[in-house]
């Protein structure tokens, strides 16, 4: 608890103190308003200074002055009238307990946002003639050598070249069983060195690390407002001005008219009473407080699970989600392919291999890496000019002098060379050397492990599951039909796969979203044009968690059915707070403004119902067990 909520507490407990105190003191007049001016002081000081500083600033309608004009009302009415000031300092008493609530509840929120804040690294340590030296991770460049020791945080995104350890990678997954790294291993910032030590090769700047785009993530998350908060915020400044003039008018007209039209004499006490109370009831504190608290709670609950969610506007859009697109290579798939089979025609099978791995030996796509490290020659770029990689496609290069074209069907139709029709399950590679075709070679990739029950699961909360990937129909069917996948679009380039979205998105219900799941840069355009894009795993390429609008910090493909119910839960919530703030203020307002309240029941349905919410927001953060 902050200073200033333990400042709040103490004063209401002193002014609880204090009526209760005064309940057994007999006085009467001017000495028994002063007695209780002192609890309303102590509890509400601060209301009246803000809606003092509201007016002097032209900021008159807020929940301070409907509190400050109620109160004072009511202890005008009790000094002329009644005698009975326990209402109006109870109000604030209340009112201030709301208030303590509220804030304990956004403190709980923002300490479940921060938790990730503690990934960022204090230093790095640069070995220099046999010390370690600690530096700002801005200071380290690319390609230099740091060091980790056990305990420690991984500073800057990089490859292992030294030792071996496990990391604690919970901050940024959720999960809090350690990864086991060695050397040629991928490690990323953020994560906690548990074992050993580490010698780490650089691969990106500080700014540019994994560490430093969560947190970058996570504090301008607050910044991208729901269309349900936007629309709050409009009703609030409406809203309030509206029951201010309505209170002013139910004080005024009835009694007028009874007087003067009907000649009947009127109670002007009992008509102010009337709209003090209706006042005390309109405060939109609830729906104020708690609708954005629901979203703050959903986005800090879903980034304890290692969901980081860009705003409040995706959160909502998310739970609409009614379509669900799906990349296959890396995200369905683990992405780690395996040469299964090599078929030459015109050499032998390692020659055909090794001319593969030097045509591929510039390119990053996960197919050229497996291709590469089942050849186990050396792969000598010397011998290789002229590399051109086509998207979608594949490459071609000079080879010893001779020009090899690797790639699908679409490259090698492209370069005019007939190829066979291969119907063995897996990724085909296509090779032709000086323009003739000379062989294939068979990759296969496996699923991933919760790939299946994560599609299985998803359909229960969505109408329609696709795929799309750049494979052959006879891979892409096969994968689809493992999964339980609705549709699926093979042979894809990544401007393809824009067009799909498009497709898809205009045919399914005009209120419902469409979110494209991917991880590879060619994903990155599919990710900007769906309504959502989710960007699969921490080490996906940074062209897709840039143009991603939710970012899962691992690859498991639960985290997608996860994220979909953290988000719908979210809504739920947003939901049930309305109906129950517009509905018992609704009620409460009637009874009010025909008298047949007080108020008491008006704390009730302004400090009472803003607990509620309050702590039916809550709930959001507590996403664990979806």
């Amino acid at each position: 608890m902050s200073k200033k909520q333990k400042k709040l507490l103490i004063r209401i407990v002193v002014a609880a103190c204090l009526i209760l105190l005064l309940e057994f003191v007999k006085t009467q007049g001017t000495v028994r308003f002063i007695l209780y001016l002192i609890p309303y002081l102590v509890i509400g000081y601060d209301i009246l200074k803000k809606a003092a500083k509201g007016i002097m600033n032209g900021q008159v309608f807020d929940e301070n002055f409907l509190m400050a004009v109620a109160t004072i009302g009511a202890m005008v009415i009790a000094l002329t009238d009644t005698g009975d000031y326990v209402e109006a300092v109870a109000v604030l008493l209340f009112y201030q307990t709301g208030e303590l609530f509220q804030s304990c509840a956004v403190e709980k929120s923002r300490r479940s946002i921060s938790r990730l804040m503690d990934i960022r690294p204090d230093y790095a340590n640069i070995e220099l003639h046999g010390e370690l030296i600690q530096v700002d991770p801005d200071e380290v460049e690319i390609g230099s050598v740091i060091i980790v020791l056990p305990g420690e945080k991984v500073p800057v995104d990089g490859i292992v070249v030294e030792g071996s350890s496990d990391l604690n990678c919970s901050a940024l997954t959720g999960e809090s069983l350690p990864t086991d790294v060695e050397v040629g291993d991928e490690v990323i910032s953020g994560s906690v060195n548990m074992t050993g030590v580490l010698r780490i090769k650089t691969t990106k700047e500080f700014g540019e690390s994994t560490v430093s785009k969560i947190l970058e993530l996570v504090e301008n998350a607050g910044s991208r407002k729901a269309k349900t908060e936007k629309f709050i915020s409009r009703f609030a400044r409406i809203y309030t001005p509206a029951v201010c003039f309505a209170a002013l008018a139910l004080a005024i007209l009835p009694p007028m008219f009874r007087t003067l039209i009907l000649g009947i004499s009127a109670d002007w006490n009992d008509w102010i009473y009337r709209a003090l109370t209706f006042l005390v009831i309109s405060c939109p504190c609830a729906l104020v407080i708690s609708i954005p608290l629901s979203f703050f709670a959903g986005i800090g609950g879903a980034g304890n699970v290692g969901i980081l969610i860009k705003g409040a506007n995706y959160l909502e859009a998310l739970a609409g989600t009614e379509v669900v697109v799906f990349d296959k290579t890396g995200t369905l798939t683990k992405g780690a392919f395996e040469v299964s089979a090599v078929h030459s025609l015109t050499m032998e099978e390692k020659k055909l291999l090794e001319y593969t791995a030097l045509a591929e030996s510039a390119s990053s796509h996960p197919i050229s890496k497996s291709i590469r490290d089942s050849y186990d020659g050396f792969v000598d770029r010397t011998r290789v000019t002229d590399i051109c990689e086509i998207s979608g496609e594949g490459v071609t290069a000079i080879v010893d002098g001779r020009e090899v074209v690797v790639g699908n069907s679409r490259l090698m139709a492209r370069y005019g060379v007939e190829y066979p029709e291969c119907d063995t399950a897996g990724t085909i590679v296509h090779i032709a050397v000086d323009r003739a075709y000379a062989g294939n070679i068979i990759v296969f990739d496996s699923l991933k492990d919760n790939a299946e029950r994560a599609v299985a699961q998803l359909k229960k909360s969505v109408s329609k599951t696709v795929m799309l990937t750049g494979d052959i129909e006879i891979v892409a069917s096969k994968v689809a039909a493992e999964l339980g996948i609705d549709e699926v679009y093979s042979r894809l380039l990544p401007g393809d796969k824009v067009d799909i979205v498009e497709k898809l998105i205009a045919n399914k219900p005009s209120k419902s979203k469409l979110a494209f799941v991917g991880d590879g840069i060619n994903d990155a355009p599919a990710l900007s044009r769906a309504d959502i894009g989710v960007a699969m795993g921490a080490m996906g390429s940074d062209a897709a968690i840039e143009a991603a609008d939710v970012v899962l910090m691992d690859d498991d493909p639960m985290k997608v059915v996860k994220a979909v119910m953290i988000a719908k839960k979210c809504m739920r919530i947003v939901y049930q707070n309305t109906v129950l703030a517009v509905g018992i203020k609704a009620i409460c307002l009637v009874l009010g403004a025909i008298g047949s309240t007080d108020l008491w029941l008006a704390i009730f349905a302004d400090v009472g119902v803003m607990i509620i919410a309050v702590l039916n927001s809550i709930r959001a953060l507590f996403v664990k067990n979806l």
